[in-house]
């Protein structure tokens, strides 16, 4: 189920394609770009070129080093482009290509030189710059193209397929704001391009009449009341007179443009927006930028050598889609291995899911049977022993299998006993010899004389004892008293823990057990402070 369309979506007009008239998609459209290393001025050529070309160009287009001409023509088919202008530069000059798409043919153009829009908007004294003029195409003409040879015929064909097409019976004159001019010198061979906005002013008015019916403020300060500011003629200067009558028309629709009222005599005037090229026809080709050459201005060969190329790039295209076909079939055939190699992935998958699902019912079966015939089997052999020994039958409940307990069983446990080892069995039992119950106020781990003995295999006194010296002159000492001394000699204080009041209670303190192991170590900080 295909996603639904918002609000916003439905309401967009870009969506619409019944919005898009079949005029503007039948225009001619173009892409300008530059290629290779270019200068800056050969570049902000280019954007003054798409100015001219403007509103069925891409203006915005930015282009990359990585761009390829490829990559320009797999989307020129999806944005109607018919075609490409190229401007390269090397270092005998620049160049700019000019290409049909898609698949030709090629004309390549030397430039030899250019004056860019601002430099020509610049030098003029009155700039006459209006944005709505780039609204609408420009009006092409052609001067002096009628020449001999079939390449003369295709440029001009080219350079009249770059615009649309003007339909008289249909035209808007308030629509023709441009005009483009390109004049051919046939001696030179260079031909002259010109950028050039069409301007209409009324004839058969005086400067202060024109200014009211054009909308312009008048100046009244040197006139006593209106009618000396029109009837005075020295406000007339000599590029105010009449233009000449051929470029006087009769209009036959209203302009844009105040005082171009239809059925009014107007002059045209042209007003020069740039820029300027001067170019030269070079090169043509017929494919698109790499196929055969059928006109060159500078080079000329011979039939046997034309004949050699064409045989080679025959050869070429031969090659190319003889590869391009096995390409196809390399496809065809990966495409069809995988997809048999799926299918035996999926029937394996589905065979051993069937399989394990089987193995695993199996399993559950025999290990139900198992237990069941293991449980009646042991009920069955003490039964048999409860009847010979008893003499009775027992009761139904007294062998059956034991209920086994559940992980989620929260009844209590009973407690492990503790196992003691041999050593702690020994202390800790009271019905071993020396445990922890003696005569000695139920103190363990102490001497019958109230200290504590340290035995050692094959090392015994008659005490029972063992002496501990320090070789300083302060010591550690275990008296035979059952106390501690400590002697430091350097200041003379001596100390001495007795079975006495004196004596500190972590030395009788018992040791704590935990799990049956015994605690070999003294906690608390009495015990602690009596090591020190």
């Amino acid at each position: 189920m295909g996603k639904r369309k918002g609000k916003c979506a439905k309401k967009n007009s870009t969506t619409k394609q019944s919005l898009e008239p079949e005029t503007l998609v039948k225009a001619p459209h173009s892409f300008v770009i530059h290629r290779g290393q270019c200068g800056k001025d050969l570049i902000d050529l280019a954007k003054d070129f798409r100015k001219i070309m403007e509103p069925f160009t891409a203006s915005q287009l930015k282009e990359r080093k990585k761009n390829t001409i490829k990559d320009f023509l797999s989307v020129s088919g999806y944005l109607h482009v018919s075609h490409m202008m190229v401007f390269t530069e090397t270092e005998q000059g620049s160049y700019m290509r000019l290409a049909r798409l898609p698949r030709g043919p090629t004309l390549t153009f030397k430039i030899h030189n250019y004056s860019l829009a601002r430099d020509v908007v610049s030098s003029l004294r009155k700039q006459y710059v209006m944005m709505k003029a780039f609204q609408h195409a420009p009006l092409i003409v052609l001067n002096s193209f009628s020449g001999e040879g079939m390449h003369m015929k295709l440029m001009a064909t080219m350079f009249q397929n770059m615009f649309p097409t003007i339909n008289i019976t249909t035209v808007k004159l308030k629509n023709i704001r441009r005009c483009v001019l390109m004049n051919y010198n046939p001696s030179t061979k260079i031909i002259d391009l010109r950028h050039y906005v069409i301007r209409a002013t009324p004839v058969g008015l005086n400067r202060g009449t024109k200014k009211v019916v054009q909308g312009k403020i008048p100046n009244l300060s040197r006139c006593k009341d209106m009618s000396e500011f029109f009837d005075k003629a020295a406000l007339l200067s000599e590029s105010e007179f009449e233009d000449d009558p051929g470029s006087q028309v009769l209009l036959p629709q209203a302009l844009a443009t105040r005082g171009a009222a239809q059925g009014s005599r107007s002059a045209l005037r042209l007003h020069e927006l740039g820029p300027r090229i001067a170019l030269q026809l070079i090169k043509v080709e017929d494919g698109l930028m790499d196929g055969e050459v059928l006109f060159h201005e500078l080079v000329e060969k011979t039939e046997a050598e034309k004949a050699a190329i064409k045989k080679k790039r025959d050869a070429k295209r031969k090659q190319k889609e003889g590869r391009k076909a096995q390409q196809e079939q390399n496809v065809k055939r990966k495409q069809r291995e995988k997809e048999e190699l799926k299918q035996k992935a999926l029937e394996g998958i589905k065979k051993k899911r069937e399989v394990t699902e089987s193995q695993r019912l199996m399993e559950l079966a025999n290990a139900e049977s198992r237990g069941a015939d293991e449980a009646n089997g042991e009920a069955d052999d003490d039964a048999e022993y409860y009847r010979e020994a008893v003499g009775a039958e027992p009761d139904t409940d007294l062998f059956s299998a034991p209920r086994k307990r559940k992980a989620g069983d929260d009844s209590v446990r009973g407690f492990k006993k503790i196992r003691l080892d041999k050593k702690l069995r020994k202390k800790y039992d009271p019905g071993q010899k020396g445990g922890s119950q003696n005569q000695n106020k139920g103190r363990p781990l102490q001497n019958k004389d109230g200290g504590r003995k340290f035995h050692r295999h094959g090392d015994d006194r008659e005490d029972g004892g063992r002496k501990f010296h320090n070789k300083k002159e302060g010591g550690f000492q275990n008296n035979r008293d059952g106390g501690r001394r400590f002697n430091k000699n350097q200041d003379g204080r001596n100390y001495q823990g007795n079975k006495g009041k004196g004596r500190d209670k972590s030395f009788n303190k018992p040791k704590k057990v935990f799990g049956g192991k015994v605690n070999k170590f003294k906690s608390g900080k009495q015990g602690k402070k009596g090591r020190k």
